[in-house]
């Protein structure tokens, strides 16, 4: 293994594409102050993975991107990229030719890459960490650390006699392995905490499980009673409506023959109406008559008073005034009262006779109409009470339809509180059985875990044993 090629691009000094290309063996870099010969060490240094700025020689990691001249302007990011032959497979993994490449923006950003595919910082480090050229590997001795190795104490040439033989590399896994190891413990006694909660929610859980499924079934139970209730009540008001459909269908009928009475009554009314106004002229007629009758009769009896007073002074004249007279003559004018009287008579008992037919012909027809009016109130009262019961039907009939959409309504409700009902028991299942298995979950990983971490804690026992 050995470095192939380095393209340096806007790092530092090197505002152009600069490739520097290596043979195997000794190669050497060499130039005038300020031509960049140290720019080169830092390129390869930087492009292995290190991050202080101080160790490149800045005050900041931005100063290695190239930052203008007066003839030409700064750059916004600086790319290095490393070609290693790996045709003896030094590196783990599967290329003859490796080149890691690193990029930095001037915002701050940086990207690493192998083989062109993106990577992270930590796969450029522990993919260099096994050949011994890793970043923290004494492999470049820049300016100033030659002395540092001549003049260190015990402990440091320890470190540098480490960082040779590779013990670096195993030292950092084990300080990885220590802090996943931590890691891992503080997830245990988190997962544990969780565990210990959630063990201690699932009885609470489990028994208001059991009181929601009881509860669900005791509300199964009542619905399941209260629609066989409302059932009931819905045969029954069904059966009433019937009923009173029926009743509403006979009330109809009678109605419809009240009206029929009704309107022949009120036809005979208006015939009788018409017979009365027809009568009335004769009536009137016949009153007139009587009224004529009547003074013809007190002119009669007037008359046959005055005939009986002549009669009676006719006879009570004496002989010698009687003997004045002429016998034929109060023979003739007696003969002539007798025959007044008799027509008199005969024209008061015809007056008579055609008055009491017209008084009885008027009692007739008043009484008629008497029976006639009777029976329009009757009629009328029966319409009324039978148009008032047909209102109270109807109102009825109007209830019980309220009646039933009101239970149809509550029917609705009912089912749908019931379906709610099943859906909120079975959610509550489903959680209760997700948490009885969240917690076998949880005690199977705490198994796996403790596995885990027994073979972490045997891996570190062996490090510590190898160190």
């Amino acid at each position: 293994m050995h470095l192939k090629a380095m393209t340096l691009r806007g790092f530092k000094s090197f505002a152009s594409a600069t490739t520097l290309r290596f043979e195997p063996g000794i190669t050497c870099v060499v130039g005038p102050n300020g031509s960049g010969k140290s720019n080169v060490v830092d390129a390869l240094t930087w492009v292995m993975g290190e991050q202080g700025a101080k160790s490149l020689r800045g005050g900041k990691m931005e100063d290695v991107i190239f930052a203008g001249t007066t003839g030409r302007p700064p750059l916004g990011r600086a790319e290095v990229s490393l070609t290693i032959d790996n045709s003896d497979g030094a590196l783990p993994i599967e290329y003859a030719e490796v080149t890691i490449a690193r990029t930095m923006f001037r915002n701050g950003g940086s990207e690493y890459q192998i083989n062109g595919d993106t990577c992270r910082l930590l796969d450029i480090q522990e993919l260099l960490s096994d050949s011994g050229i890793g970043r923290e590997m004494h492999v470049i001795v820049g300016q100033g650390q030659l002395d540092s190795v001549l003049h260190a104490d015990p402990m440091g040439r320890r470190a540098f006699i480490e960082e040779a033989s590779g013990v670096l590399k195993h030292r950092k896994r084990k300080e990885k392995a220590l802090r996943k190891l931590d890691a891992m413990r503080a997830n245990l006694a988190r997962v544990q905490d969780l565990t210990d909660e959630l063990r201690r929610q699932l009885k609470p859980l489990g028994r208001q499980a059991a009181v929601a499924r009881r509860a669900a079934v005791i509300q199964a139970d009542l619905r399941d009673a209260r629609l066989r209730l409302l059932s009931d009540d819905l045969v029954t008001l069904r059966r009433a409506l019937d009923a009173e459909v029926a009743d509403e269908a006979a009330l109809k009928e009678r109605k419809e023959t009240a009206e029929s009475a009704l309107k022949a009554a009120l036809a005979r009314e208006a015939r009788l109406e018409e017979a009365v106004r027809a009568l009335t002229p004769r009536l009137q007629s016949a009153q007139h008559t009587w009224y004529e009758l009547s003074r013809l009769a007190e002119r009669v009896r007037g008359t046959i008073s005055l005939a009986e007073a002549r009669v009676t002074s006719a006879t009570s004249v004496p002989a010698e005034e009687r003997r004045g007279r002429d016998p034929e003559d109060l023979e003739r004018e007696a003969a002539r009262i007798r025959e007044q009287e008799a027509e008199l008579s005969a024209a008061l008992e015809a007056a008579e006779r055609a008055l009491e037919d017209t008084v009885a012909h008027r009692g007739e027809l008043e009484r008629q109409l008497a029976v006639e009016e009777r029976r329009l109130r009757d009629v009328s009262r029966a319409l009324a009470d039978r148009r008032e019961g047909l209102a109270r039907l109807q109102g009825q009939v109007t209830a019980a339809r309220g009646r039933a959409a009101s239970a149809r309504a509550e029917i609705e409700r009912l089912a749908t509180s019931r379906d709610e009902a099943r859906e909120r028991a079975d959610v509550a299942h489903e959680e209760y059985e997700g948490l009885r298995a969240e917690v076998e979950g949880l005690d199977a990983g705490d198994v796996a875990r403790e596995e885990r971490y027994e073979a972490a804690r045997r891996a570190r026992a062996e490090a510590d044993a190898a160190h």
